[in-house]
């Protein structure tokens, strides 16, 4: 099935989502977790990471071309998810503010992202920012708002703000490469349960600081990605890993449905973005795209033999490619992506789309 939203008119829309995002938002805040494909920066203030967006050519599309974290050309799926919901782009990083005064921020507006590029659902995963780690912030920032506004009030606030979440492809990379892509049957499935319950465990917490509105992000194709496709002889996506995260995305759609009937209050939409992805894959020229197999920015065999860096090229077309660097979509994918996953149809965003869930 072909996008919703022919480009014209997704150009229209995007044009006046922009011209509004100054006015009154419809939640009170927006509060970010996950890894790359949510981070707006707060690997920027961490040592010891090449897990960094902070140099050119990133953010060659955002405005003044500012390199700032975003693992993208310009803005990011959550920027666009945020506009949707009112607000100019995603809420700042929290170690950009977290010792600094901004009246809205304290007060339980606009939100924080505490997103963390390499990060993964399993503490174990990655050397940034672990999920735990992120909810301990959160916590923290939680507390503090608390302080300036009363309980009541903080709680209040959360419980009708939105929790984006978008985590897993990296625990799922790493589980692929370490097994060589020849996992046994066994193996897998106690990926599986690793994963569910410790994703049980930060919903969970999450709920427990007062949380009631969650939306998920699944894990796209990332066997489809340039980096790896780059092992394929053919050029092509590594069904291997596309079915692993297939199967993954599938359970968390289980867990998110038992977690819902057993936590009171709690209201929840899961984005599709492995379908968003593979549909553009499956029809590339009924979106506009001529390029879904390379990286726009970095060198070598599909622009992914060498990650994207100021000595590396980018195309200059690069609103007809799916991918960004050799992991990242494109700012043209995260403004389609954030487009269904608002206000799509079941196909991308399920029980109901964000935009239920914003308006319940």
């Amino acid at each position: 099935m072909k996008l919703a939203v022919p480009l014209l008119l997704l150009s229209v829309i995007s044009a006046a989502l922009f011209a509004v995002s100054a006015a009154v938002t419809k939640v009170p805040a927006v509060y970010v977790f996950g890894d790359s494909t949510a981070d707006v920066g707060n690997n920027n203030y961490l040592s010891g990471t090449d897990a960094k967006a902070d140099f050119p050519h990133y953010g060659v599309d955002f405005p003044h071309q500012t390199p700032t974290g975003r693992f993208s050309n310009g803005y990011n799926t959550i920027d666009f998810l945020a506009i949707h919901m009112g607000f100019k782009r995603s809420p700042p990083p929290y170690l950009a503010v977290v010792n600094k005064t901004h009246p809205l921020i304290l007060r339980g507006r606009r939100g924080v992202s505490f997103a963390s590029g390499g990060s993964g659902i399993l503490d174990s995963t990655g050397t940034t920012i672990t999920m735990t780690k992120q909810i301990q912030d959160f916590a923290a920032h939680e507390s503090n708002i608390a302080s300036r506004v009363t309980a009541a009030v903080a709680k209040g606030l959360l419980s009708k703000s939105v929790l984006l979440i978008s985590s897993g492809g990296n625990d799922v990379f790493a589980f692929f490469f370490a097994t060589g892509g020849n996992a046994t049957a066994d193996q897998t499935e106690q990926f599986y349960n690793v994963m569910i319950t410790n994703y049980t465990t930060h919903l969970k917490a999450l709920y427990d600081l007062g949380a009631r509105k969650f939306a998920l992000i699944n894990v796209p194709p990332v066997g489809c990605c340039p980096i790896s496709r780059v092992m394929h002889p053919l050029g092509a996506c590594l069904d291997g890993l596309n079915a692993l995260t297939k199967g993954f995305n599938d359970r968390v759609s289980v867990l998110m449905k038992n977690l819902s009937s057993e936590m009171e209050g709690m209201k929840y939409t899961i984005g599709n973005s492995y379908n968003v992805v593979m549909n553009i894959v499956s029809d590339p020229a009924g979106v506009g795209y001529k390029d879904v197999s390379s990286a726009c920015c970095g060198s070598g065999k599909l622009g992914a033999e060498v990650m994207c860096s100021p000595n590396t090229t980018f195309c200059t077309n690069r609103n007809e490619f799916l991918f960004w660097d050799r992991i990242h979509p494109t700012q043209e994918t995260s403004e389609k992506a954030g487009f269904e996953l608002y206000g799509g149809a079941s196909e991308y965003a399920s029980p109901i789309n964000l935009k239920q869930l914003v308006e319940s």
